[in-house]
């Protein structure tokens, strides 16, 4: 499965869903350099590009609110996730970057090279993915994994998700698709268990702690489909709310209890299957080819060529950076003794920052993040010259997703607004939260973060919006942690300032972790304890984050490789300008550029420079 193909509506899986066509769109996309004359021609390459990747992922359309008009029938469509269907994706990448590269820029504008230069730079990283003899491939986006189907992959996940969250049932024929989609799903998963059984052939096979994690995943969702449960429930329940007559029950119950629930048995068989050749080596050292799809899946995270041992050396120096900015913080709080990490445990522990682990203690969390959206919003104009809505809502996550899951993610909704932005919770239990870390959450996820850059790439020509880029998502969602504790959010709540620190820190932690496990043969064990011991992380929420990183190579690598390349491109732009440098406009540089690869970033910077000195 690509990411073209995933189907869970968060931010990663919303921009890094590709394939969403511009040609024959009644859509406007104000880049007015794109609508002159000369630029025609680029134009309709770029909308013939997405449009070819569209076809590949119905999915993608209904998230972005696009598979209407001439576009419906993809509503009652799924990607397909068979070994043919990847090779499709590969086949198709290599035709149109090749008419990428045989296009003419000569004269075009910097913003036209700019779209150009983004899809070869995906489109060459994920051919080079799908060379790999395994795994999944994200192009132009941040899920890469060796893994089909594991604790936070696969489509008996991301297909319930995103039928309740972004499949629309406001008509019969909405509900009719819901169903053609339904009946799509065994086959969505076959085809991925196939490729499961041939990953296995090769020697591939998961560590023992994450198929135990999917095992019972899939065995919940397998539950829930043979009781008619979260499927029927999502269809029955909006039908009926929206007034559309039909017996959605008795049909859709047919349909899950029968060949979804047998495919779901048959992909948990071969998970089962594989179990007892499994061991708890927890990095990619330990598989077949390993070292190469790491160092692959590093590059496809950081949009750099950094080797594992630099990226180590990054972490390790910039955690000791952060922790004696965190020290004098926790001093003036009274915590006196011991280490940083030492000192962020016994602060963990302060029942002040606490909520109930309870029904009311995640119904407060919830209030105190709307809290904290509220207060950022107020100082977003000092930041920024263009403001977009910031159209989000806070979910919790579903039920059966929370074990595996991290403690939140978010993103952008669909380009129409008639579908949120979405920052998603995890509340399995309130004790991954504390009062002092949740608004640096918040920031991150949803405002000014993933959710709000999101936006701004809407209004940009389709294959821009579909494209991410891993390093610059997460760095820019570091950078907007960054923006509130500037924009003077913890001037009044130091402990909150201390979170805000912690979090850049966890993000140092990650180099060091994911470099460790995939390179220098850590046990999964170690990189919990390094979390804990060196950061003062909460143990409950760093083991999901460990077990994400065994499958999610190198992703983790992202955040802090992107963020520090964001500022490194602000202080070059603030000692080039002088007096003419404004916040302001860096930050639109940086947010209406787009989802670039970093190298690409510095070309938009200096651009801006250029302009700003006239």
């Amino acid at each position: 499965m690509s990411d073209i193909l995933s189907t869970a509506v968060s931010r990663r899986q919303t921009l890094a869903t590709l394939g969403v066509g511009a040609a024959g769109l009644a859509i406007a996309h104000p880049v007015a350099a794109l609508q002159a004359p000369e630029h025609g021609e680029a134009q309709k390459l770029l909308d013939s590009i997405a449009d070819n990747l569209l076809a590949l992922s119905p999915e993608g359309a209904t998230g972005l609110g696009i598979d209407t008009g001439a576009r419906a029938a993809m509503r009652g469509q799924l990607g397909d996730r068979s070994a043919a269907g990847q090779q499709k994706i590969a086949d198709t990448l290599k035709a149109d970057v090749a008419r990428i590269r045989a296009f003419k820029t000569d004269g075009l504008d910097h913003a036209t090279r700019t779209s150009l230069a983004v899809v070869d730079s995906a489109y060459s990283v994920a051919i080079d993915g799908f060379a790999q003899p395994y795994g999944d491939v994200a192009v132009g986006g941040w899920r890469n994994t060796p893994y089909v189907v594991i604790q936070n992959v696969g489509a008996y996940l991301d297909i319930p998700k995103f039928l309740d969250s972004d499949h629309p049932v406001k008509s019969a024929a909405d509900a009719e698709a819901y169903l053609a989609r339904l009946n799509a799903f065994p086959g969505v998963l076959d085809g991925e268990t196939e490729r499961l059984k041939a990953a296995g052939g090769q020697g591939l096979i998961a560590p023992a702690f994450l198929i135990d994690k999917a095992v019972m995943q899939l065995e919940a969702t397998l539950a829930d489909a043979k009781a008619g449960g979260g499927m029927v429930e999502s269809l029955v329940t909006r039908a009926a709310a929206a007034k559309i007559a039909g017996d959605w029950a008795a049909r859709s119950s047919k349909i899950v209890q029968g060949p979804v629930a047998a495919a779901l048995e048959r992909q948990l068989a071969e998970l089962k299957a594989q179990r007892p050749k499994a061991t708890m080596d927890a990095g990619m050292w330990a598989r077949p080819h390993g070292d190469e799809f790491y160092a692959w899946a590093l590059r496809a995270s950081t949009t750099t060529r950094m080797t594992p041992d630099e990226v180590h050396a990054m972490g390790r120096e910039q955690l000791a950076d952060l922790h004696g900015r965190m020290d004098p913080i926790l001093k003036k709080l009274g915590y006196t003794n011991g280490s940083v990490g030492d000192r962020m445990n016994e602060l963990a522990k302060d029942p002040r920052f606490k909520f109930p682990d309870n029904d009311q203690g995640r119904a407060e969390i919830v209030a105190y993040i709307q809290t904290w959206l509220g207060k950022i919003r107020a100082q977003l104009p000092r930041a920024f010259r263009t403001l977009v809505k910031g159209n989000v809502e806070v979910k919790r996550l579903p039920l059966a997703e929370e074990p595996g899951a991290p403690a939140a993610y978010g993103g952008a909704g669909s380009i129409d607004g008639s579908i949120p932005g979405r920052f998603w919770i995890n509340l399995r239990t309130t004790d991954l939260h504390s009062k002092y870390s949740l608004p640096d959450l918040t920031m991150h996820e949803a405002i000014p973060g993933h959710a709000w850059q999101g936006e701004y790439a809407h209004s940009m020509p389709l294959i821009r919006t579909m494209l991410a880029f891993n390093a610059y998502s997460e760095g820019w969602a570091l950078y907007a942690e960054q923006l509130a504790d500037e924009l003077g959010l913890y001037d009044d709540f130091e402990v909150g300032r201390l979170g805000y620190l912690q979090s850049l820190a966890f993000r140092a932690c990650r180099l060091v972790v994911d470099t460790g496990i995939h390179a220098k043969r850590w046990t999964r064990e170690q990189g919990v304890e390094f979390f804990v011991r060196e950061n003062g992380s909460n143990p409950l929420e760093v083991a999901s984050e460990v077990d994400r990183y065994c499958s999610w190579v190198g992703q983790a690598c992202g955040y802090k490789v992107g963020h520090s390349e964001i500022v490194r491109q602000r202080g070059r732009a603030q000692t080039a300008l002088g007096t003419k440098y404004d916040l302001r406009d860096f930050d639109d540089t940086v947010v209406k550029g787009g989802n670039v690869p970093l190298d690409v970033l510095a070309k938009n910077v200096d651009e801006y420079i250029a302009g700003a000195k006239g």
